[in-house]
Formats: C-alpha cells, sequence, structure tokens
C-alpha cells in the first residue's frame, strides 16, 4: 500500500508520544533583531546612559525570545507547512520502504516491534527537528 504523507506524520506522532519528546524551536534572529530598536530607543530618549540602559534590555528580552518555548512534537508536526511535513517525510519513507502494510495501525505496529527500525526512524525525526527547524529537544524523565 502506497504510504501518505499523514500516515508518515502520524507514524512520527505516535513515535515522539511513546519516547516523550518535546521540542523547542529558537527564534534565534527574531531575538536578535530586538536589542538594535532597543539601544536606538534608549540613546533617543536617554542619550548615552539610554543606548546602555536600552541594549541591556533589548539583550535580556531577545535572550528570552530566542530561548523557545518547550511544545509536544506531534503539536510542531501538524503546524509544519505542507512543504515541510513532505521534506520529512521524503527522508522518512526511506527508512520504511521495504515494509508491507495494509493500514496505519499495522503499520504503527511493524515499526514499534521492530527495535532497529524504530531507533533508524527516531533518528531521522531528530535530525530533521535538530538541523531543519534548529531544535532543541527533550524527552520525558
Amino acid at each position: 500500500m502506497p504510504i501518505t504523507v499523514d500516515d508518515v506524520i502520524q507514524l512520527l506522532c505516535h513515535l515522539s508520544q511513546v519516547k516523550g519528546m518535546k521540542a523547542a524551536v529558537k527564534h534565534s534572529a527574531r531575538g536578535a533583531l530586538l536589542g538594535i530598536p532597543a539601544a536606538l530607543l534608549g540613546g533617543l530618549l536617554g542619550g548615552p546612559v539610554g543606548i546602555a540602559v536600552g541594549g541591556a534590555v533589548g539583550g535580556l528580552l531577545g535572550a528570552w525570545m530566542s530561548s523557545g518555548q518547550f511544545r509536544p512534537v506531534p503539536q510542531i508536526l501538524w503546524q509544519l507547512p505542507p512543504a515541510e511535513q513532505k521534506k520529512l517525510y521524503n527522508k522518512a519513507v526511506v527508512v520504511l520502504s521495504r515494509l508491507h502494510w495494509t493500514d496505519i495501525a499495522e503499520l504503527t505496529t511493524l515499526v514499534m516491534e521492530d527495535m532497529c527500525l524504530l531507533e533508524n526512524l527516531t533518528a531521522v525525526l531528530i535530525n530533521y527537528l535538530s538541523k531543519e527547524l534548529g531544535a532543541k529537544i527533550q524527552y520525558r524523565q
């Protein structure tokens, strides 16, 4: 049976739930850009001291913004644009290509029972999240 993008995303969501994966996608560019206007505004309002205060406040806000918030990986995967889901699908389908299955439940069972396959698919997901999205991954403790 041909595997669809939604099937792969659903499978990866199940896998990430079982492993208790959360990820924080960083917004470092947005955070860095906040420091410049804050320093400029501080300079306009308070002169040289305002530049220092505005830069410090902007830097702190930028650091806070770029730290990211940990969210469940399934939430992140379902919110990906279709082009990004397709990119992840293309990577995962290489690992799944040798399997024969009839529905998503059987596919999920096949993957979860084969430790090698499970680890390979987990590696695909982790590499995608960290390299493509720049996410930091956290596991349930």
